[in-house]
């Protein structure tokens, strides 16, 4: 009788768990189309799912616009990539969602996590990974200031939350670690790992970038983690002059190299096409959708004022 009782106690508890939905950082998307859901059973893996896409964005007028920039505040490559994402998921919304526990969710606010050199001029240094909400009304400099206060932090004496967590975790015996990575995984397949644990975790962020520019490297694809609910991924090369072709001409133009990886369950090709432009869009025209350069065209991130939309279109 007591094995009965049991075994009907686990029955509830697992059926109570598969019911489910809600989680603190995304709506659950119960209506979609039936082939998009069966995707999810079919490719269960963010790995197999994966969708890798070339694209440029032509620098000359970024280049310009980040000097410009420097007698007002600081900003580089990184400050204005991370910037471009926010607009690109804001431009596509469905490309700022995440697939977990065989189901579909639309992240709540937009989060970007970029790698950076704890050590900026040693290249021994170990990377980190800083992670930050972009809020629709920031604008440039206010992201920028933030970055930077977050880079300082880093790259301080400062013990961060990833120091504790990692530092932590390596000391676990590896059964035992093995074992609690698995547990950490059920309970966000089950949408109850903690709201805490989430927003301090990077890879449950909207997308990755790491700019391997600044250290003077090519791009190039970058795999998915199956840690986490991070959906994209971008590695942005070193600036290089590339030959184009204009109006049935052959210029060379200076370009920012941009790899995406992308996992394919969270939307179709089309979409992700329009984000990725987006993307390609803001850094492009950085003075239409960033600003920022006097008081007066201090707007939101990938909003211009309707004078300098009429301009970049």
């Amino acid at each position: 009788m007591g094995w009965l009782v049991i075994i009907v106690v686990l029955v509830v508890v697992i059926t109570l768990l598969n019911l489910k939905t809600p989680r603190s950082d995304g709506e659950y998307l119960g209506k979609i189309h039936a082939y998009r859901k069966m995707l999810i059973y079919i490719m269960p893996t963010r790995n197999e799912s994966v969708v890798y896409y070339d694209d440029y964005a032509l620098a000359d007028e970024l280049e310009r616009y980040l000097k410009q920039v420097q007698g007002r505040f600081h900003a580089d490559m990184t400050h204005a990539i991370v910037a471009a994402i926010a607009a690109g998921m804001r431009k596509t919304p469905s490309m700022n969602r995440f697939a977990v526990g065989r189901r579909l969710y639309q992240r709540k606010g937009v989060w970007v996590t970029f790698s950076m050199k704890r050590q900026k001029l040693n290249r021994a240094a170990k990377l980190s990974a800083v992670k930050r909400e972009i809020p629709e009304s920031q604008t440039f400099r206010q992201l920028c200031d933030a970055l930077n206060a977050d880079i300082k932090v880093e790259r301080s004496d400062a013990v961060t939350y990833t120091d504790k967590e990692v530092g932590t975790l390596s000391k676990i015996p590896r059964p035992i670690l093995r074992f609690g990575v698995n547990v950490l995984k059920m309970l966000d397949y089950y949408n109850i790992l903690p709201a805490a644990f989430i927003k301090n975790d990077a890879m449950y962020t909207s997308m990755f970038a790491a700019n391997l520019g600044s250290l003077g490297m090519k791009a190039g694809f970058h795999h998915l983690y199956e840690w986490g609910t991070c959906p994209l991924f971008l590695m942005i090369g070193k600036t290089e002059e590339r030959a184009l072709v204009e109006n049935g001409q052959v210029v060379v133009k200076r370009v920012i190299p941009l790899r995406f990886t992308y996992d394919e369950r969270v939307d179709d090709g089309i979409n992700a096409g329009h984000g990725i432009r987006g993307v390609v869009e803001v850094l492009e025209n950085p003075y239409a959708f960033l600003g920022c350069l006097d008081e007066a065209d201090d707007h939101p991130i990938g909003k211009p004022r309707e004078a300098e939309a009429a301009v970049a279109g």
